[in-house]
């Protein structure tokens, strides 16, 4: 059994980042090997426990995967690790379709794990009492076994831990101060990625102090180990590929958005993988098929235009029949033309008819189950694909392979280009909860190869 605790929060912005990372610091900086975790779709803050623990983070997503999917995942994940912090998304309750349905309480339900909530207390006092009980009482078995309390001063904090311990009956675990020198700020459309903010490895030194100083890390760690033993059963999955089909997958600053339990389980199914850079590479890596994810290719846009050997090759790859898929940022790197950040247009691969372009705004954000309007690489006609949207750039060509329903609402809309070798779509997709849809793609390559192309 793997020790393991929740750190999760009142919502956004409350600091569970912060807290998640400067814990995670600090186990590293006592020797020990935690693994960490985030909960639903986020592919950001992966990457900062990732700069952190020094090894992968993942993502455990209800919705994608379902409990016993994700109970198998996290003891994957967990062994060999002294213990598991987990980070929750957006509010503690916050699910689905304005329910508590996949949220943070939920994985602690399903995963019987110990939560800590995260609060932030500025500019409050006695009444963040009343936020706090609301919280312990909102369902019969909340899972929050304690506090932690986010820009507090010093000398408010020894009379606030009792108030709070006191009216609400659960520990504090600590606080943190009003640490500007720590924060990570977010840009205007999106939030920096790990390796775009500058001093990362400082501000983590620092918080990591600081929680040394002001957290109960060893009462934390008591906790993690209150966790039960955790029952898990495999998921069914298909039998692998022969042949070792080879699969290139884009990895740069601007293709970072992949779950890694997406290419683990490629492997796993019998695919070979090889990275390039579609920023720093002149040619493709010799392959059977093509994995382009999301990220933030508006941000170099030019580079990846002036890349035209590269480009070249891609297109006539994909026109060629290479399996191909591409999720969101891949996408738009496939069209016609791709507008930056200051509204120029840039030639990209020309494999796709289309151009992105920006919004003011997110766009069709959130959980989506695809269905299929026919067969083609992924899935047959009427077969369905659980997948997650978020993004502020859209096309002029957003393709309509595949309808999108939003769970619980009458909202959907037609997405994605789609044939027998290629999906292309703005839907990000997680392959444990499709893993079918990742056996075909491989099969694909695996007769791509059979062929001698």
């Amino acid at each position: 059994m793997t020790p393991q605790l929740l750190i999760t929060g009142t919502g956004s912005g409350c600091g569970k980042t912060t807290f998640t990372c400067g814990i995670l610091q600090a186990l590293v900086n006592r020797g020990l090997r935690p693994m960490a975790c985030k909960s639903g779709p986020d592919y950001i803050d992966p990457m900062f426990h990732s700069r952190v623990i020094g090894a992968e983070s993942c993502n455990l997503d209800l919705f994608f995967y379902g409990p016993d999917t994700t109970r198998f995942l996290l003891r994957r994940h967990g062994a060999g690790r002294d213990v598991v912090v987990l980070e929750g998304a957006m509010g503690y309750y916050d699910g689905v379709a304005l329910t508590s349905d996949d949220s943070a309480w939920a994985l602690a339900c399903e995963t019987q794990t110990p939560a800590v909530l995260v609060v932030d207390g500025r500019g409050g006092a006695v009444s963040l009492c009343a936020t706090i009980l609301g919280f312990l009482r909102f369902q019969p078995e909340s899972h929050i076994r304690g506090v932690l309390l986010n820009r507090v001063s010093t000398g408010l904090y020894p009379r606030l831990k009792e108030a709070i311990e006191g009216r609400c009956g659960t520990p504090v675990y600590g606080y943190l101060p009003n640490l500007p020198q720590c924060t990570i700020e977010s840009r205007h459309l999106g939030l920096l990625t790990a390796d775009e903010v500058e001093g990362l490895r400082e501000k983590m030194t620092l918080l990591a102090v600081q929680v040394e100083q002001t957290v109960d890390l060893n009462g934390l760690l008591t906790l993690a180990n209150t966790a039960p033993a955790l029952e898990a059963i495999p998921p069914a999955l298909p039998k692998p590929v022969r042949g070792k089909p080879v699969i290139a997958v884009a990895k740069d600053e601007a293709f970072c958005f992949v779950y890694q339990d997406n290419l683990e389980l490629l492997e796993q199914l019998g695919g070979k993988l090889v990275y390039f850079s579609p920023l720093r590479d002149e040619k493709l890596p010799p392959c059977q098929g093509l994995y382009l994810p999301g990220g933030y290719p508006e941000l170099y846009a030019a580079r990846l235009s002036g890349q035209t050997d590269l480009r070249k090759e891609i297109r006539q790859a994909v026109e060629g029949g290479l399996p191909t898929v591409a999720e969101c940022g891949g996408f738009l790197y496939l069209q016609q033309e791709l507008e930056d950040g200051e509204g120029n247009r840039w030639p990209m691969c020309g494999a796709l008819p289309g151009r992105g372009y920006r919004t003011p705004r997110l766009q069709r954000f959130g959980y989506v189950t695809l269905t299929a309007g026919w067969d083609n690489l992924l899935c047959g006609a009427g077969e369905t694909l659980r997948a997650h949207e978020f993004h502020y750039w859209d096309s002029d060509s957003p393709g309509d392979a595949f309808h999108a329903q939003k769970p619980c609402s009458r909202r959907g809309w037609n997405c994605a280009v789609a044939t027998e070798t290629l999906y292309a779509g703005f839907p990000h997709l997680a392959f444990y909860a499709n893993p079918n849809a990742a056996a075909r793609f491989l099969s694909k390559a695996a007769a791509y190869r059979r062929k001698g192309k």
